[in-house]
């Protein structure tokens, strides 16, 4: 690994998302809050307090970023299929990550909520029907890729990165 803030790769935007390739996507978005749970049930408050890199969040940090992040690509979700293409809000997500509830809030909280949020998302994910994959939202921080233009299938496929990305932060830190 010579990237210690990609302990699996960068993400790389699939042109296509074969009708095929999406079930193993959307069992990744399924695992990722019992694996995340696994990862980081026998830390000690002091470990869930320690940076999982050099100059990185740290592993409360991740875990309270991972729902966040989650909920804001559900919403996402659920925008392209109720709208036209709709211009999507970001957010910082290193201003979400300093403040006060992601430095104190006990990890369960975020676990729970990842949980709980993750049952919706599935749900909504298994229901889509083959023309709602291709649905698209426009992310203004991604112009310079099709004028931002991100069908749902691509989004998955980000998404189901983002969660194993995390995990292996947490598994990376537990290795130091």
């Amino acid at each position: 690994m010579s990237d210690p803030r990609f302990p699996i790769g960068k993400f790389r935007m699939p042109a296509v998302v074969a009708a095929g390739e999406r079930p193993p996507l959307v069992g990744r978005i399924e695992s990722t809050p019992s694996r995340l749970r696994e990862a980081v049930s026998s830390l000690t408050e002091k470990q869930l307090d320690t940076p999982y890199r050099e100059g990185g969040w740290t592993i409360r940090q991740v875990v309270h970023h991972i729902p966040d992040s989650h909920m804001n690509s559900y919403v996402r979700f659920k925008l392209a299929l109720t709208e036209n293409e709709p211009l999507i809000k970001t957010y910082d997500e290193a201003a979400w990550g300093q403040l006060g509830d992601m430095r104190s809030t006990p990890v369960e909280v975020s676990l729970q909520l990842l949980e709980a949020l993750h049952t919706r998302w599935v749900k909504l994910l298994r229901s889509m029907t083959e023309e709602q994959w291709g649905r698209m939202l426009v992310h203004p921080e991604k112009m310079d890729v099709n004028n931002g233009r991100i069908r749902l299938d691509q989004l998955l496929a980000m998404y189901a990165w983002h969660g194993d990305h995390h995990v292996a932060h947490v598994h990376q830190a537990l290795s130091r």
